[in-house]
């Protein structure tokens, strides 16, 4: 068995309740769940969600968690994103349904590998590279560098189809105290975006947006699964050793 999957088996679903829940997009829907007994967690990891029918019947989703744990008066507080899914089972229930006060079962965290914390970084800089909703881990670590007063150089270069799709736009277009030193780019594939052309991600991107292969840049690429391939595969092209790329990706379809 796994690490991941030895994880998963020990883990225990834990009742939380959804204290707070806003449109990110047309599509997307914040949610954040207090959790009175939550262990804590790191940035870039995620969590089961249980969902159970009158009948008995459940199903379980795994979603990345958007924000460090804070403490609140009545537990811990996680924030997730649900992109919703038109045919989907669970995500249409999530984003349209689901309502301050009602409960949902959790279990986390989980992930080890792709994690980033200011103790693990050694001072190097950090690189993001996100196609759609894989964003929302890369989005952890940017607010776990706040939370921590942290001050290691950031850059997230962000892929997606259209503005109206840009998940977190009013932070990251407008970064708050505390965010000095993490630097964004958002790329468009379907339409101009201020930077350039409608187009896929390249390597002339990441080579301009993106740090230099020699400043050892810790490197960590979240998405739809070809997306993430060939993203690594153009920091490989631009000199960027495997051992400093992590990746995390999801689904069939792309931005």
């Amino acid at each position: 068995m796994t690490s991941e999957l030895l994880g998963r088996a020990v883990l225990s679903w834990r009742v939380a309740e959804l204290v707070e829940s806003w449109p990110e997009t047309a599509s997307a829907r914040a949610l954040v769940l207090e959790v009175p007994d939550w262990p804590g967690h790191r940035a870039g990891q995620h969590v089961d969600l249980r969902l159970t029918g009158p009948d008995g019947y459940t199903t379980e989703r795994s979603y990345s968690l958007a924000s460090p744990a804070e403490r609140s008066p009545g537990g811990w507080r996680l924030q997730l994103v649900v992109q919703r899914v038109a045919d989907g089972e669970v995500s249409p229930y999530l984003t349209d349904t689901f309502a301050a006060g009602n409960l949902i079962e959790v279990r986390g965290p989980i992930g080890g590998w792709f994690v980033w914390s200011p103790r693990e970084g050694g001072g190097a800089p950090v690189l993001l590279v996100a196609g759609g909703s894989g964003v929302v881990p890369l989005m952890s670590m940017i607010r776990e560098r706040r939370f921590r007063h942290d001050r290691t150089p950031f850059r997230l270069v962000y892929s997606l189809r259209t503005r109206a799709d840009e998940l977190f736009a009013d932070e990251l277009n407008r970064p708050g105290s505390g965010d000095g030193g993490v630097e964004t780019v958002v790329l468009h594939t379907r339409e101009d975006s201020p930077r350039r052309p409608a187009g896929r991600i390249g390597a002339v991107d990441l080579a301009a947006w993106g740090w230099p292969a020699d400043f050892a840049p810790r490197c960590f690429v979240c998405g739809p699964t070809g997306f993430v391939e060939e993203a690594a595969r153009l920091l490989l092209s631009l000199g960027h050793s495997p051992d400093d790329i992590k990746t995390e990706r999801f689904g069939p379809s792309g931005p």
